[in-house]
Order: structure tokens, then sequence, then C-alpha cells
């Protein structure tokens, strides 16, 4: 079997450690994830779903525990291998885009190689093109992002977080901030460059609706892995 692509074991996540405030919101995650994998993380608000992805994304230490992510253990890294690393391995699609308001769609996706490696080439530039037809915004490569509607503005973020070919994307509520019709288009388009790409997405949403559509269901309460299971519905119809 293939190495997984990231591994947590025993990974425990405080906040204000060593005062009387101190809370602990991840006990000890054990959680791995496969190339190509796109699954679902679901629970109830609270339950660390957030806090679980900073630490995947290399956003945040965890306090406690080991994560491996493309064969390289992280805890002794250190802050600017951790920077490369996640900026060579991770893409990230938020709620909210985040998409920086004077620059226009093609800047934006430029945005994470302008910050891994420094000057824009013109094949770097050509492939962010690329990627915004690919997301089918081709008439609107030079718009601000005010000019474009929620979707199309996410439709930016998951070309930018697909910029440097990233093996993992991790997105938090990516559809939470869309309409339905918008929701299924956005959550088609990661599909698609899932099967298309390899690359491995991991998803948190609160759409019972979306989540049934991913191949792997991982259901968070209480900083506690409840329950990880296969979609065998998806699973079956894919064969």
């Amino acid at each position: 079997m293939a190495a997984p692509l990231f591994e947590l074991s025993g990974i425990h996540k405080s906040y204000g450690t060593g005062t009387e405030v101190e809370v602990e919101v991840l006990h000890g995650i054990d959680l791995s994830l496969a190339t190509g994998e796109f699954a679902a993380l679901i629970g109830p608000s609270g339950s660390g779903k957030s806090t679980l992805l900073n630490v995947i994304g290399l956003l945040e230490p965890p306090s406690a525990g080991s994560y491996t992510i493309i064969g390289r253990e992280t805890s002794a890294l250190a802050d600017a291998e951790i920077t490369a690393l996640r900026g060579r391995t991770i893409g990230f699609v938020f709620q909210f885009q985040h998409l920086l308001p004077a620059f226009t769609a093609t800047e934006n996706v430029l945005l994470p190689g302008l910050i891994a490696d420094g000057p824009i080439t013109a094949e770097r530039r050509e492939n962010a093109r690329r990627l915004l037809r690919d997301v089918g915004l081709a008439e609107r490569l030079d718009y601000l992002p005010r000019k474009l509607s929620g979707g199309q503005q996410q439709r930016v973020a998951i070309a930018r977080a697909l910029a440097l070919a990233s093996p993992l994307v991790l997105a938090d509520e990516p559809t939470g901030n869309l309409d339905t019709h918008a929701a299924d288009e956005i959550f088609a388009l990661m599909r698609r460059f899932n099967r298309e790409r390899r690359t491995a997405f991991l998803i948190v949403t609160h759409d019972p609706r979306l989540a049934r559509r991913c191949d792997r269901i991982i259901e968070l309460v209480d900083g506690r892995i409840a329950s990880d299971c296969v979609n065998h519905a998806i699973a079956t119809s894919d064969e």
C-alpha cells in the first residue's frame, strides 16, 4: 500500500497552555489521507474541525503527537521549512475567499507562486489564466473581485489553491456562503479537479448533501473522531 499523503498520530491541540484557562480542543487524533482521496470532515459547531484543519494545513502546530506530510515529520522543522512545505504541498479554499480587492482574478491566482518563488514568469501567468478558464472564468480574467459574484469569486479561490499543483487542498466550508446552485457548481469543480489531477481534497462542510457526495466521511465530535467511513454508494457508482 502506498504511503499516505499525510498522517496524524495521537494529535492533541490545546490553547492557553500552562494557564488557568487552558483548554484542549483535539484529543488524540489519528487520521491519514491518501493521494487522490476526496473526503468530507463533518461535525457539530465547536467540535474542533477548523482547529484540525489548521493543524493539517501547517498553520498551527499540535501540542502533542506526530504529524507527517509527504514523508516529512513536521515537529523538528524550522518555521521557514514549515512555510516552504506548506506552500509546495497545500492549497486552501475558505468560506470567504480572501481575494485581494485591488488585484484582478489572474493576479490573485498568481499570488501563491509570487510568495513561494518570487518573479512572475510568462509561463506562470499563462498557467493562472488556464486555470481560470478551467473553472469557467474565461471572460473574467482581468476582473477585480468586486465585479465578480460570490460563486465566481470562489472559482478564483479554487484556481488559486491549484496554482502550484499542490497534492492536497483543504477547504473550510467552501460553499457555506453560496446558494444551492452555486454550491453545487463549486463542489462539482472540486470533484473534477480531484478526478482529473488526483488532487486530494479534505472538505469541512455542514451540508449533508455535499458530504454524501464525497468518497469518505469523517465525523469529529468533541475533538475526537467519532466515525470514519468509506461512502460505499459513491464507491459503487464509480466502479
